[in-house]
């Protein structure tokens, strides 16, 4: 039970992945400012929480059963905690899927959606009119870079390296970046999340309820792992053989090198997520990779979005291998200095 000025967390899918470093995180706050509920679908699986939580696990941090694909689930989860009472929501809980979208069978793409989307709708309209009614309380969705923008990255850097003879020598690193061609239903659930909430945080600002989007790029978690595993080895069956040429020799690979060489940790998330909990006017969208951020501004470069359309298009078909050998190049690269710079949430 949460002592006295506590804020109440509670946070979906902690089994694993940022849900378990937010809860971890927050628990283990040296001030002891948050009670954290984590919550799971199946409690089997919280080995790993409860490890990682240490001393805080049955101090600043409890378990909950809960399935955002159930309304019961989602009810009985709720009414469990004293007095409803819940400060900070962090709808975390979420499935990816990857492939041609003429291969991805209605039903995956619909469980797609049940959880990413229609997950994030049952928590809020659970949790939302007890925050109204209190006129305080702040909803986060973890939700993606994708939810933001379907295509792909550009970014170009520049560096001056000074040999130990004195002579400098400026490095010109342009990181072509492709991997979300194929996220076409993913994206879908994050656009739809995306929208919802960008028109419930105008509604709730009459009631003092924050809503704040935390939105990462590649993430290195067991969950993308698992992922990559599984869609290597699918057939797509339904894909012309020239989409499917270029989702296995393109996007695979590239995914994979991507995610290894400029995927953020789960706990760098975390810190973003935990920055914003604690700012007193926490912003809308929060992305954690600077990197990033030139997709919003190319997307909003052109009213027809045709430019970022046709960039990207060329990017992805014409200059492929290219991208592929950027990502390579980056992976190997031993510029420490601009992996911080641009992976670090701070």
């Amino acid at each position: 039970m949460a002592a006295e000025g506590q804020r109440v967390v509670l946070i979906t899918g902690c089994s694993s992945g940022i849900g378990l470093a937010i809860a971890v995180m927050l628990a283990r706050d040296e001030r002891k400012r948050y009670y954290v509920l984590a919550t799971m679908r199946d409690l089997k699986r919280k080995d790993k929480l409860v490890e990682a939580a240490g001393d805080a696990y049955g101090k600043t941090l409890s378990l909950l059963t809960l399935d955002v694909c159930s309304d019961e689930s989602v009810k009985q989860c709720v009414n469990s905690i004293k007095d409803r009472h819940i400060d900070i929501l962090i709808n975390n809980a979420g499935v990816g899927l990857v492939g041609p979208v003429e291969a991805i069978s209605l039903d995956n793409m619909k469980q797609v959606f049940e959880t990413n989307f229609f997950g994030v709708v049952r928590m809020i309209k659970e949790v939302m009119p007890d925050m109204k009614r209190r006129r305080s309380g702040h909803i986060m969705v973890i939700s993606s870079v994708l939810g933001l923008h379907g295509e792909t990255l550009t970014h170009t850097h520049t560096h001056t390296h000074t040999h130990t003879s004195g002579n400098t020598t400026q490095i010109r690193l342009m990181l072509l970046f492709t991997g979300v061609a194929f996220n076409d239903v993913y994206s879908a659930s994050k656009f739809a999340t995306e929208g919802l909430c960008e028109a419930l945080a105008i509604q709730l600002l009459q009631f003092n309820v924050k809503v704040s989007m935390i939105e990462p790029g590649p993430v290195n978690t067991e969950f993308e792992l698992k992922l990559m595993t599984e869609v290597s080895k699918k057939e797509f069956a339904g894909a012309d053989p020239e989409t499917l040429h270029h989702f296995r020799t393109c996007y695979l690979p590239t995914q994979v090198n991507l995610f290894k060489g400029l995927g953020q940790t789960p706990e760098d998330i975390a810190k973003v997520t935990k920055k914003v909990i604690e700012s007193p006017r926490p912003p809308f969208r929060n992305l954690t990779n600077p990197l990033y951020t030139p997709i919003v501004a190319l997307k909003y470069a052109d009213e027809t979005r045709s430019l970022s359309v046709h960039t990207f298009y060329h990017m992805l078909y014409n200059l492929g291998g290219v991208m592929h050998v950027s990502v390579r190049i980056m992976k190997f690269l031993s510029f420490g200095w601009l992996r911080r710079r641009a992976i670090s949430p701070t």
